[in-house]
């Protein structure tokens, strides 16, 4: 078995269900593999990520962003001499939960839950996907996942959650760090985010390099790649910089990370616990990073083309919530099994935010759309 870094999680705290070890794979490795099996790991096919899913065929999804954050993910912990295998298991299971149309779809799936005075949060759906939905095995619900990977899972919840959630939740009532993997997919995700976003605005025709250069990283980056290739125009010049953000920004995570590795000198994972965060930008590249986020939020998130999406997604998401709380009988019977012990509400939630965006309007026609003969 592959030795890590002292600072590194080299092996892990258990499973809520015993088993015996795998013969042939890591621990963590078992958990990717499981995470990669699941339905709900390949009903991110069809979920957005910015632009619905027939908006076109080149866009990417929430399975391509699950992809590509674990591709940063694993360049990064290699790197940093981290588990590697535990840092993709992580990456690949952040989204597990989300609901069809992005963070739209999330949005108002919240605002649904909390007039019958619950919530709906993705990172929970997540786990809650893991440890209780997924039923692919005779002894268990759920994947029966590591203790570490459920940890990277669960980037944030109230202290009131994590009181439920016993030794899962330590962390956040002791305000302790999770492991240095559970902090890089956490970052790679927001890295890997923030830049294929601005990729697929670019393809989509929303954001043009004029209005990119009002920040400041891809002004410099855009410098320095017509330096280089002067006559490059087009598709070729935007993935050009795209690439160079990538590769920039990942290089000033993984030097910065150094630097506090070494200023804080962490000989274990359990020391990792009790010092601040370590896997981060430095103050200067973090207010970079902070700056293209205000910019795709203005001038992408908030175009009035992704707008009209979003709207048309809500109202969806929102019809579909009140006819399944208006009538249970239109749920699916494995779901309405589950009524008594968990509530109509979160039950409602669990069948809404499982569906692929193509599902969810399916599902919206068949109850709303009068056919004509």
């Amino acid at each position: 078995m592959i030795k890590f870094a002292s600072y590194a999680v080299n092996s892990s705290r258990g499973r809520s269900f015993a088993e015996t070890a795998p013969r042939y794979r890591s621990d963590f490795q078992r958990d990717r593999d499981r995470v990669i099996h699941s339905s709900a790991f390949r009903r991110l096919e069809y979920k957005t990520q910015v632009f619905i899913n027939h908006e076109g065929d080149l866009f990417r999804t929430r399975l391509t962003h699950s992809l590509e954050v674990a591709q940063v993910g694993r360049s990064v912990a290699n790197a940093l001499n981290l588990n590697v295998d535990l840092v993709e298991a992580i990456c690949l299971a952040h989204d597990l939960g989300h609901t069809p149309f992005g963070h739209s779809g999330q949005d108002v799936l919240n605002e649904c839950m909390m007039k019958h005075g619950e919530h709906f949060e993705h990172n929970l759906q997540s786990l809650r996907i893991v440890t209780e939905l997924e039923e692919r095995y005779a002894e268990f619900n759920g994947l029966n996942l590591t203790f570490e990977t459920l940890e990277g899972i669960l980037k944030h919840c109230s202290l009131a959650k994590a009181q439920e959630l016993g030794v899962l939740g330590e962390r956040f009532i002791n305000n302790e760090r999770p492991s240095l993997e559970a902090q890089l997919a956490n970052i790679a995700d927001e890295l890997a985010y923030n830049f294929h976003d601005l990729d697929d605005g670019l393809r989509a025709n929303l954001l043009t390099l004029e209005q990119l250069e009002e920040v400041g990283i891809i002004k410099e980056q855009l410098k320095i790649v017509l330096r280089k290739y002067p006559t490059l125009n087009g598709r070729r010049l935007h993935k050009e910089l795209v690439r160079h953000l990538i590769n920039v920004t990942i290089y000033q995570l993984i030097e910065n990370t150094e630097l506090n590795l070494k200023k804080y000198q962490p000989s274990s994972p359990e020391e990792v616990r009790l010092l601040p965060a370590i896997v981060q930008y430095s103050d200067e590249d973090f207010a970079a990073q902070r700056e293209l986020k205000k910019f795709l939020l203005k001038n992408l998130y908030k175009h009035f083309s992704v707008m009209q999406l979003r709207f048309k997604a809500e109202n969806v998401i929102r019809s579909l919530f009140s006819a399944f709380m208006s009538d249970a009988r239109l749920l699916p019977d494995q779901f309405q099994a589950h009524i008594n012990k968990d509530g109509l509400p979160r039950v409602v939630a669990d069948y809404i935010s499982g569906m692929t965006d193509r599902y969810a309007f399916r599902q919206y026609n068949r109850l709303f759309t009068v056919e004509t003969v």
